[in-house]
């Protein structure tokens, strides 16, 4: 294993990703199907700020458990609200409510959890304002997924722009495939970590590409290698550094996904720290396994790469022949030593 290691360090392993170019398609239709069956039968569970809604926030008290506070909340509004932990408080989120029913459960909590009232706040956000955020957020989309188009177009192409976007939307539905799976809020705070890993994964594909781009553009019509062999030699270079990358920045998310709300309590947490952690384990497999293939698809439909590979596989076939001929040659007589012993002299008596 260390050996293993050593040389994929060095860039020694050549990991045919194009040539599995299949495998990763079929993998990824799976996870996205699963991920659309999961938005439409589940849906996603949108926060208080897209909906609207009541929030209340009442001091945790020794003892008190979410199911406790959720049955509490819902024997006064008929439905089950989201609650949830945020720091030392309980964090509520039911359906508008008007103010004698924010009474009413301002005493019932009081009652229940022995807080004051005066400790239990709460307030109300309206559908209108939701809706606004909502808007303001996919238009937000809109511009960056438009801003990453011109920007590959310009610097690179627009096949590596069109294979990047490609990319980009497979993250996208299968982190909030997750999130409707799972049921977990989505708030601005899981809009922020949609962004952020948007660019994580716009930044692990423009390195792969900027090493493809650096390798291909060395090829002419001498090369010994096709466009497809030249972008699985890039991906082998720039792998090490792309797993590094996304294993440090995963390692932190991690820790504040899963220690920062099951030991700490901070349950807002989780709404930006998974999306974070999926989007990132997501984002790398698709810049590698994805957006490469995509790619290489692309580019061996020009006419230039063809011919590449054409004149590529005819001399691997010529000298594959010329080397089966030579196993075949018997050797020659000629080529073949004899020694014939020394003549037997002996003196006449």
């Amino acid at each position: 294993m260390p050996g293993v290691i050593s040389r994929l360090y060095r860039g020694d392993i050549d990991i045919d990703f194009v040539g599995k170019r299949r495998l990763w398609y079929s993998l990824s239709a799976f996870l996205m199907v699963v991920s659309i069956l999961g938005i439409v039968i589940h849906g996603l569970t949108l926060g208080v700020e897209f909906r609207g809604g009541s929030v209340i926030d009442f001091a945790r008290t020794p003892g008190s458990s979410v199911e406790q506070v959720r049955e509490t909340v819902r024997d006064v509004v008929g439905h089950d609200p989201i609650v949830q932990q945020a720091g030392p408080n309980w964090r509520v989120t039911t359906q508008s409510l008007d103010g004698d029913e924010v009474s009413k459960i301002q005493k019932t909590v009081s009652q229940r959890f022995g807080v004051s009232e005066q400790q239990v706040s709460s307030q109300v956000i309206g559908a209108s304002w939701g809706g606004e955020v909502s808007q303001k957020a996919w238009v937000g989309l809109a511009v960056f997924m438009i801003a990453v188009m011109l920007y590959l177009s310009v610097a690179f192409e627009w096949r590596m722009a069109l294979a990047a976007i490609v990319a980009l939307v497979h993250d996208l539905v299968i982190t909030a495939g997750v999130y409707a799976w799972t049921g977990f809020e989505v708030t601005p705070a899981t809009m922020l970590g949609f962004l952020t890993i948007l660019g994580y994964s716009l930044y692990d594909a423009v390195v792969v590409f900027d090493m493809i781009k650096e390798v291909t553009a060395k090829l002419g019509t001498s090369a010994k290698m096709t466009y497809t062999q030249a972008a699985n030699n890039a991906l082998s270079h720039t792998l090490i550094r792309s797993l590094n990358t996304s294993l440090t920045a995963i390692l932190p998310v991690a820790a504040i996904l899963f220690v920062g709300t099951t030991l700490l309590g901070a349950g807002t947490l989780k709404d930006l720290s998974l999306a974070l952690f999926v989007g990132m384990i997501v984002g790398t497999y698709s810049s590698l396994c994805v957006a490469t293939p995509i790619l290489v698809t692309l580019k061996e439909r020009e006419p230039k790469w063809q011919a590449l590979a054409q004149r590529v596989h005819a001399k691997e076939a010529s000298a594959a022949k010329a080397a089966a001929r030579t196993a075949k040659e018997p050797v020659s007589a000629g080529s073949q030593n004899t020694t014939t012993p020394p003549a037997d002299k002996r003196k006449k008596s």
